[in-house]
């Protein structure tokens, strides 16, 4: 689960990342986070993968209290996360299999564990006769799908999808929404990141509006920019 209660960060300069926030997100939930550029979507993302930490308020996730994390303990946390970014960020001269070993090589993962959870994720994602391919091989939709499975390899308990549908066309875009929607339906808690209005309105999920770091809205309805109804 993930709590933040009055939660407080500020930038230099005074801009106010989070303004006494306070969400949940329970296990299971599939929920999109909205709202215009600067309105703290991004630094959420930090603030629950361990990047950055808040000034004022309580912030959990997956067990872990965020104040009082160590730094040998972050790379527990994130066992227990997987993220998906914007721009892929595939290893350019490593094939799909190695892209998606390559997550549970930095666990410490077993060689015969690795043999036999990567090729049943790239099959969740619709790319088990792509695994030899390298990324400059492979669509904007597939190299998105290697990133899902990477993200999903480790058995996350969350999964953060930043803008993941940011370089596709509209329909990858619904095609990849459904994929992890599939991916929550089999237990994983996730959180979109994104300002497509769109792709949000096409799903009855979960929708958090931020503005000026604060919650303004928190419902199922469909959203329209600034607004949610």
């Amino acid at each position: 689960m993930v709590s933040l209660n009055d939660v407080s960060m500020t930038y230099r300069g005074g801009a106010h990342a989070a303004n006494h926030l306070s969400l949940e997100i329970q296990d299971g939930e599939f929920v999109f986070l909205v709202g215009p550029s600067g309105s703290g979507k991004t630094t959420i993302i930090k603030l629950l993968t361990g990047e950055v930490q808040a000034e004022e308020g309580a912030l959990s996730v997956n067990g872990y209290d965020m104040r009082t994390i160590r730094r040998r303990q972050l790379p527990e946390l994130r066992r227990t996360l997987g993220v998906i970014f914007q721009d892929f960020r595939l290893i350019e001269d490593r094939n799909v299999y190695e892209n998606v070993a390559f997550a549970m090589h930095v666990i410490g993962a077993r060689r015969r564990e690795i043999r036999e959870r990567v090729p049943y994720v790239l099959k969740l994602v619709g790319l088990e006769d792509r695994e030899k391919r390298l990324p400059r091989e492979l669509s904007g939709g597939e190299q998105q799908r290697v990133a899902v499975a990477r993200a999903l390899v480790n058995s996350p308990r969350l999964i953060i999808a930043d803008e993941p549908t940011g370089n596709l066309d509209p329909a990858k875009s619904l095609e990849l929404m459904l994929l992890l929607q599939k991916i929550n339906e089999l237990g994983t808690t996730l959180l979109i990141v994104t300002h497509e209005k769109e792709l949000v309105n096409a799903f009855s999920k979960r929708v958090i509006m931020l503005e000026n770091g604060s919650v303004v809205s928190d419902g199922t309805g469909r959203y329209y920019g600034n607004e949610t109804e």
